[in-house]
């Protein structure tokens, strides 16, 4: 079997949710580090692997990859983990990838993005981002008061791509103590067999 090759930038949120899939899975994974400051993601050698010009991409033998939603639903369908037991199971997986890529990441990301300055916006910017996200982070609270993970009693995929958002929270100024059951998940999160944050799973150079 081909190694897998991840490309990305350590800083990037969905770059770790692909690395720490992989990480959970026990997955080897090459890494190569793409700078966007110099423009690395828009010359035409990166834009052969992932044509939107974004991180993260992921190379599996002739297979190349973009988006993290994607690729976190290929890798759990190539080693058969964190995908959910059953069709429905499956589904409600997709169905909360959907969701976090529409109501949590933008608005997590965007105020992270504004408090470390690689955005520039005013005040009433981030708390319209800020507040949004807030929103989104009730509604995962009261799925979370129900349950342990987001689909069935096991981590999946979805977990993993909340927690690619949530883990970026006090970056965004965003505070997690009003929602009391996402910090109890993000505990469980970070017990399981394989965890990194995400200066452990993405160095800031190209590695093997």
């Amino acid at each position: 079997m081909s190694k897998l090759t991840l490309y990305g930038i350590w800083l990037s949120g969905p770059t770790y949710k692909a690395g720490l899939a992989l990480s959970l899975m026990g997955q080897p994974f090459a890494y190569k580090h793409v700078d966007l400051r110099s423009g690395a993601h828009k010359q035409p050698e990166y834009l052969a692997i992932n044509r939107f010009g974004q991180v993260p991409a992921l190379v599996d033998g002739d297979l190349k990859l973009c988006q993290s939603g994607s690729i976190l639903l290929h890798l759990a369908d190539k080693f058969g983990k964190m995908g959910g037991k059953t069709a429905e199971e499956r589904a409600r997986v997709r169905e909360w990838l959907f969701w976090e890529f529409d109501k949590l990441a933008p608005n997590v990301y965007r105020p992270r993005a504004i408090k470390r300055g690689f955005l520039k916006a005013d005040d009433n910017v981030y708390q319209l981002y800020a507040g949004l996200a807030g929103d989104a982070l009730k509604v995962l609270d009261a799925s979370l008061a129900k349950s342990a993970f987001l689909v069935g009693n096991e981590a999946t995929v979805a977990d993993v791509a909340v927690y690619g958002d949530v883990s970026y929270a006090g970056e965004a100024a965003i505070d997690l103590a009003p929602y009391p059951n996402v910090t109890a998940w993000m505990e469980r999160i970070e017990k399981l067999p394989g965890f990194k944050k995400y200066e452990e799973v993405l160095p800031k150079q190209d590695a093997a």
